[in-house]
């Protein structure tokens, strides 16, 4: 069922509690808790898709719904306070992004409050689920599992520098998920005959590390994955990866967007704009343990034009070619 190739699925899961916002629109205006574990300037392009995704389902901020925003700023200690906050002010719902950590930070402080996640990786691994099919009374979400494209990131790679044997991993070394993510991609490697150098940073000084270490040790290749603290600090790793001469592969569109060499990964404004309609979607449904496919969100090879040439790259149609949205 999964084209390697060309997609990668978003799953939703439905049904958990009863979703409020129709009821209590009926009342009083709903509140939407929106809570993220990184910074909101970076991330306004998604804010805006999941304030789409209210609007499809006849909800429009300040007119028939409210949002709080709370942002952790990339400090995960910070998560516990700000999900206890959303839920002294009694939101109706809380949106919960920016990795595993803010659900799970968010699921440890209340089991009455509905909560939606929006992550990449496997809800079920991650403990927020007990299963696909039957999702927790208060939580549920989209998913984008991630894993399911590592080996295509690395194929890419492997396509445009067959002769790199090894090819470095950044990680941020404050994601709980960071072992877990090595483990993952060391195993992708192996069975492509590759190895893998990881490597780690968790602040902007450290970034610098890390690429200054690379081009030392002369590692033909570099995968970034997805860290919303990474995501942050985009700007900061096209350019050293441009000024290193480093290729490199990311996991969002928004990097190739900012100049970097190429990106491959389903469409993060399509995993908030589907995260917004769930609280209004579930509500109308009657099945408590609805559990479907949504459309695939098309994965995308996508690559700046001039990169590829400055680096000594021949760039097949593959890695070229304009992201599906």
């Amino acid at each position: 069922m999964y084209d390697m190739g060309r997609r990668a699925f978003i799953t939703l899961l439905g049904g958990a509690a009863s979703w409020p916002l129709v009821a209590r629109a009926q009342q009083a205006m709903p509140v939407v808790g929106f809570l993220h574990s990184a910074s909101p300037e970076p991330n306004a392009h998604l804010v805006a898709a999941f304030r789409q995704g209210l609007n499809e389902t006849s909800y429009v901020e300040g007119r028939n719904v409210a949002i709080e925003y709370h942002w952790a700023e990339n400090h995960y200690d910070r998560l516990p306070g700000l999900a206890a906050d959303l839920i002294a002010r009694r939101v109706t719902v809380i949106l919960a992004a920016g990795g595993t950590v803010t659900p799970l930070a968010v699921k440890a402080a209340t089991a009455t409050i509905p909560i939606v996640f929006v992550i990449g990786a496997d809800p079920v691994k991650a403990g927020l689920v007990v299963s696909f099919n039957r999702p927790a009374a208060n939580v549920t979400g989209v998913t984008v599992i991630t894993d399911l494209v590592i080996t295509k990131r690395l194929e890419l790679l492997r396509e445009l520098l067959p002769a790199a044997d090894v090819i470095a991993l950044l990680l941020n070394s404050h994601n709980p998920n960071a072992e877990t993510r090595s483990r993952d991609v060391q195993r992708a490697a192996r069975a492509l005959g590759r190895r893998i150098h990881v490597l780690y940073a968790s602040d902007e000084r450290e970034i610098d590390a890390a690429f200054a270490a690379l081009v030392q040790q002369r590692i033909g290749a570099l995968l970034v994955q997805s860290d919303p603290f990474f995501t942050t600090q985009r700007d900061q790793l096209v350019a050293l990866a441009a000024r290193g001469a480093v290729p490199t592969i990311y996991e969002q569109r928004e990097y190739a967007a900012a100049g970097g060499l190429m990106s491959y990964g389903a469409s993060q404004t399509d995993v908030y704009r589907q995260g917004a309609s769930i609280p209004a979607a579930s509500s109308r449904a009657k099945s408590r343990t609805t559990c479907r496919s949504c459309s695939p969100a098309s994965s995308s090879s996508s690559s700046t034009s001039r990169l590829p040439r400055r680096l000594g790259l021949k760039c097949r149609p593959l890695c070229s070619r304009s992201p599906t949205r």
